[in-house]
């Protein structure tokens, strides 16, 4: 199979024992506890994640080994400063009303990426200031066809008055989201126009400086990760896969990892929350493999009655 040959380049971290580990708890009640832990991995050649095979939900599958890759990025906090490379982050929960939303936008664009990141940040836009979905820009529009189903197309249209006035009573209105809502009621096309106002062009503030830029997040289930945004608009992701978990006794065979599944936000600064979409390299070829459940029991297969001679 014909697949792109992405450069790996050798990364020699500095070791420090797993003992080191500390469970640090966020500043809001809705952001969980999470481990920072260092590791030694010198000399370790990062592989291109892009290039494993996924499954059919569009999930990595990423055997014990160092992976890295870019992806586009999406500002989904409006009103706050771009991230810069001061900024650590880690993995976040989405809290927001139209999560599910959000999320199949994020999650569609994986497969999508003839369509324009910009237009699909113009549709996060939308969706997270109210903006009803025939007041965006027609490209915006066609977007959001591409990506979302009739149900949420109609809910972000306006809906039934339920649904309108649930979503109304738990958002904000007014500031940020309502000058980009305001935007697109009066039909400007400009990205830039919007970009002012979601992306200020001022420093972050450094709230916890005992965070490291190159510190990395353990997963429950045992493996590693980290991120460095480049600006709002793309991310590149480290993942490390060890041979086995942190206790040393369970052998782990492969991890599925799905970028657009989380949201990530700064541990240390007041920078923007991001959501990942798509990988930027868009240029090969998926291999898409089904992943079995080896504790979940399989038939056995049907026998087939003999046939009769003379139908032989």
């Amino acid at each position: 199979m014909i697949r792109l040959a992405l450069s790996c380049s050798l990364l020699s971290l500095v070791f420090m024992a797993c003992s080191s580990r500390k469970t640090v708890t966020t500043t809001t009640s809705t952001e969980p506890k999470y481990t920072v832990q260092s590791l030694e991995l010198q000399d370790t050649a990062s592989l291109s994640m892009v290039e494993q095979p996924q499954t059919e939900n569009g999930s990595f599958v990423l055997k014990p080994g160092l992976y890295t890759a870019e992806f586009k990025s999406y500002c989904l906090q409006p009103g706050t400063p771009d991230p810069t490379p001061r900024d650590a982050y880690f993995q976040a929960p989405l809290n927001h009303p139209r999560k599910e939303i959000i999320e199949t936008i994020l999650k569609n664009s994986q497969t999508a990426n003839d369509l324009d990141q910009r237009n699909i940040q113009l549709l996060l836009w939308g969706v997270m200031s109210r903006t009803e979905f025939s007041k965006l820009p027609s490209p915006v529009q066609y977007t959001g066809r591409r990506l979302l189903n009739s149900k949420q197309i109609f809910e972000l249209n306006g809906g039934v008055m339920g649904i309108v006035k649930t979503v109304a009573a738990v958002m904000p209105s007014g500031g940020t989201l309502g000058d980009i809502q305001d935007i697109f009621n009066t039909g400007v096309n400009s990205y830039e126009a919007y970009e002012r106002i979601a992306v200020p062009r001022t420093l972050s503030q450094m709230r916890n400086p005992e965070f490291k830029l190159n510190q990395w997040y353990r997963h429950t289930e045992g493996y590693y990760v980290r991120y460095y945004p480049d600006g709002y608009k793309k991310t590149t992701i480290q993942v490390y896969v060890p041979e086995t978990t942190q206790d040393g006794e369970n052998l782990i065979n492969y991890i599925l990892f799905d970028p657009t599944s989380i949201s990530i936000a700064p541990a240390n600064t007041n920078a923007q929350r991001l959501g990942i979409g798509a990988p930027v390299v868009i240029d090969i070829i998926r291999t898409v493999i089904k992943v079995i459940d080896l504790d979940k029991p399989t038939r056995p297969a049907k026998k087939e009655a003999p046939k009769h001679p003379k139908d032989a």
